[in-house]
């Protein structure tokens, strides 16, 4: 059946098709013109886990997302596919992980010189696993862009879009990033790993197509990524969310802010999204939760005014980590179906 026949006969007001793609949409990667590539990946995660768990849970709950959004009415006709999970990859990812903790044990107790030995071998074997990952993701990321697709990364935790941030500059000779996180994420091969989940705005500024890096609901870092931040000079812009709150108490409004923020932005952005950016009420099971952040609508507003404004070239959405309940993917996969709509403009 070929996709024009698919939009006739499919009836978006139905319960979603567990046994069909993402959202309970009828259409294959090769017909939908929005690809969602899954890394289900978190090996430098220090604090809490299950983030690797994160595509496959938000694919779950997407069946749960009415189809139907007054900004983009028309979206699920454009087609939104996943790419398949790669299980390979998930399993490479639990074995690494087990082999992290051995370094981040080694790093923060006495250990033997055996130990010690065991956990500098393991770094190795990790840094070069972690390259491997970002390949592939710039590899498949690069498959689908040259088919003419949309590309949005679910991960995973934070490390996993540095291979698509790759991809889209041997596409574009500038862009720029709205980063929206709790977290800086400048520490230097934070414990020792080169692609530390916390590394990734530091890495991607070794990426001389990009411009520059806004980052906005921040709550946390630290002394050295302050000091990355200064010598980033105007490459890098904070938003920090106390800041956010404080002029809002003093009287700004949030769309005063959000223009401020685009602002300083290029023409074409790719939206990194770390879903501890979000008040941590709506992702309690997060990887690092902070106090403070950004309500759901405070988000899609932001992005809708940006949309609005600039092209945005792709999108990453990461650290969903689902507990007991589907809360934190019911949030993610409703937040990803608001990221495709900005991108399908």
């Amino acid at each position: 059946m070929s996709k024009a026949a698919k939009i006739k006969s499919f009836d978006p007001n139905s319960p979603g098709d567990p046994d069909a793609q993402v959202y309970g949409l009828p259409f294959t990667c090769e017909e939908a013109d929005i690809v969602l590539v899954p890394v289900p990946w978190e090996v430098t995660t220090s604090y809490g886990g299950g983030t690797s768990r994160g595509p496959e849970a938000i694919r779950a709950a997407s069946f749960q997302v009415d189809l139907f959004h007054p900004e983009f009415p028309g979206l699920w006709k454009r087609g939104i596919a996943m790419d398949e999970i790669p299980k390979a990859l998930k399993q490479q990812s639990d074995a690494l992980k087990k082999l992290a903790a051995v370094v981040i044990e080694a790093q923060t107790g006495e250990a033997s010189a055996k130990k010690l030995a065991k956990a500098a071998k393991a770094m190795v074997l990790i840094n070069e696993e972690c390259a491997v990952m970002n390949d592939w993701v710039e590899e498949r990321c690069a498959y689908w862009m040259d088919k003419g697709k949309r590309v949005g990364l679910v991960g995973g935790d934070h490390s996993t879009p540095l291979g698509l941030f790759r991809a889209q500059a041997k596409r574009h000779k500038k862009f720029g990033i709205l980063h929206i996180d709790a977290h800086l994420d400048l520490r230097i091969a934070y414990e020792g790993f080169l692609y530390s989940h916390a590394s990734i705005m530091h890495n991607a500024l070794r990426i001389p197509q990009l411009e520059r890096i806004v980052s906005v609901g921040i709550r946390d870092f630290c002394q050295q990524e302050n000091e990355v931040f200064l010598a980033a000079k105007d490459r890098v812009r904070i938003v920090r969310s106390a800041d956010m709150r404080a002029m809002q108490y003093a009287g700004a409004t949030w769309k005063d802010q959000c223009e401020a923020i685009i602002n300083a932005l290029p023409e074409k952005v790719h939206i990194s999204f770390d879903i501890d950016g979000l008040d941590p009420t709506l992702c309690p099971n997060t990887g690092t939760p902070v106090p403070g952040g950004l309500q759901f609508e405070e988000a899609t507003y932001l992005i809708s005014r940006l949309a609005a404004k600039r092209t945005i070239i792709g999108f990453d959405m990461v650290e969903v980590s689902p507990g007991k309940d589907e809360w934190d993917a019911n949030v993610g996969a409703r937040l990803l179906w608001y990221l495709c709509g900005v991108m399908g403009k």
